[in-house]
C-alpha cells in the first residue's frame, strides 16, 4: 500500500488542474530508478494508462499507479508535500530505507 498525505492530495489535484487533468481521470505513478547519492531514486508522474506490470492503490481519493519492480522498494511508503520555508516540494517517507540523502530524494535499502 501507498499512502498520500491530505497536502500530496491537494498538491497533485492542483497540478493536475493546471494540465487540464483532475484526480478522477489521472494516475499518479510513483517509482524507483537506480541513481541519486544514496543509490536508488524515487520518480513521480502523471499518467493516463495502467500496463499490466502496474499494482494500482487508492488513497485520500488518489490512484497511485507503481510497476511490480518498484513496489518491492515502496511497500509502506508515504507521499507528503511541503510547501514551508525549509523545503517545498513532495517527500517519500519510505520505512524500507536503511538511509537516504540530504535532498531526501535518493535512498539505499
Amino acid at each position: 500500500m501507498i499512502k498520500v498525505s491530505e497536502t500530496a492530495k491537494q498538491r497533485l489535484s492542483n497540478l493536475m488542474a493546471e494540465g487540464g487533468k483532475s484526480l478522477d481521470n489521472t494516475y499518479v505513478r510513483v517509482g524507483v530508478s537506480s541513481g541519486g547519492c544514496s543509490g536508488l531514486s524515487y520518480q513521480l508522474d502523471f499518467d493516463q494508462e495502467m500496463s499490466e506490470n502496474d499494482k494500482l492503490f487508492e488513497d485520500q481519493g488518489v490512484r497511485i499507479l507503481v510497476d511490480k519492480k518498484s513496489f518491492l522498494y515502496l511497500i509502506g511508503t508515504t507521499l507528503d508535500y511541503s510547501g514551508g520555508l525549509n523545503g517545498k516540494g513532495f517527500s517519500f517517507s519510505n520505512p524500507n530505507a536503511s538511509r537516504t540523502c540530504g535532498c531526501g530524494e535518493s535512498f539505499a535499502v
